[in-house]
């Protein structure tokens, strides 16, 4: 409850944070609406029609305002709404942060396990030196290496990009998941192409959540081990794999959500690089053109987008932990 309660107060903060960045950078708000050649006379009616001659409390307020009612201003890259761009590539980092979290999970998840049941052995230390891979390569070389050799060499996987360019358009797009899409459209065809698209990027960013769930669940499973309950059940002449599978992962699937929400953060936030190398279409790519264009708007809309999603992930996993486990309520 104590989450929800402060969840409006941390979504006021952020949109403090984006008004007060929108403030102090070096961008004029006013020059994507008159241009560079506007005289004085242009910028003060410009400025005046969108509030900005008045006082930065004042402002502030229209700022919320306009944010709560989805107004997110226009793009001077894209010339739409910034809410309308942000509902058309949002989907496809979602997409890529939720086939990379669950190749991480199913990856991680079985590493951690066997790690800890036997530390200090080889299958313990190749579930650590995988986890050390994963944080200490960087992606955007393991996703041109990947590219090189499965698409380029070996023309295993198709190239860049989400769907191959003689299936865009073909199909309409209710809910901006190519997969879900082609399954309501009944073109198995294009949701194949879109799913091999999604291979290699998944793969790549799926190595960093592999890493973080391999290092998380190996911590919990040791400690859980470690607890009298475990002995207990050993006691009782359970079997090894019910015992470890069932009562010392049981006590570790609480914090395990936590990771979960934060791994799928991180991945939500830490695609650019990912969907830049390969060319992906994601909140990641739009950033990006946006800082490059000095697109204000595209850029306080998608730090809002980010900064939401992020905290309703923490609400969300502090729920499912309180519902997993009691005692931490």
């Amino acid at each position: 409850m104590k989450r929800a309660v402060w969840f409006p107060l941390t979504l006021l903060a952020l949109l403090a944070v984006t008004f007060a960045f929108a403030k102090i950078a070096p961008i004029d708000p006013l020059l994507a609406v008159v241009g560079e050649r506007a005289n004085e006379a242009t910028r003060a009616a410009a400025a005046q029609s969108l509030g900005l001659d008045q006082p930065w409390p004042i402002q502030f307020l229209h700022h919320v305002g306009r944010a709560l009612s989805g107004d997110l201003g226009l793009s001077t890259l894209t010339g739409r709404p910034v809410l309308e761009d942000l509902a058309q590539v949002f989907p496809a980092t979602v997409e890529l942060a939720l086939a990379a979290t669950a190749i991480g999970l199913a990856l991680g998840l079985p590493l951690g396990i066997v790690g800890a049941y036997w530390q200090g052995r080889w299958p313990d230390h190749l579930s650590r030196l995988i986890a050390l891979l994963g944080h200490s390569v960087p992606v955007f070389w393991l996703g041109l290496m990947a590219l090189y050799l499965f698409y380029a060499a070996l023309g295993w996987t198709p190239g860049p990009g989400r769907l191959s360019f003689y299936l865009e358009g073909l199909i309409p797009s209710p809910t901006g998941f190519i997969l879900v899409d082609a399954l309501l459209a009944g073109r198995p065809d294009i949701g194949a192409d879109a799913l091999a698209h999604l291979v290699l990027p998944a793969l790549t960013l799926g190595l960093f959540s592999t890493a973080l769930f391999a290092r998380t669940s190996r911590a919990l499973m040791l400690d859980a081990l470690t607890q009298d309950f475990i002995l207990t059940a050993r006691a009782k002449g359970l079997s090894e794999w019910r015992v470890v599978l069932r009562h010392a992962l049981g006590s570790a699937l609480a914090p395990l959500t936590t990771t979960l929400a934060l791994t799928l953060c991180s991945l939500l936030e830490g695609a650019v690089l990912t969907e830049t190398v390969f060319s992906w279409p994601g909140l990641g790519s739009y950033m990006t053109g946006a800082l490059m264009a000095a697109d204000m708007a595209a850029i306080l809309g998608g730090t809002l987008l980010i900064g939401l999603v992020v905290a309703g992930l923490n609400l969300l996993a502090d729920m499912m932990q309180r519902w997993l486990d009691p005692r931490t309520a």
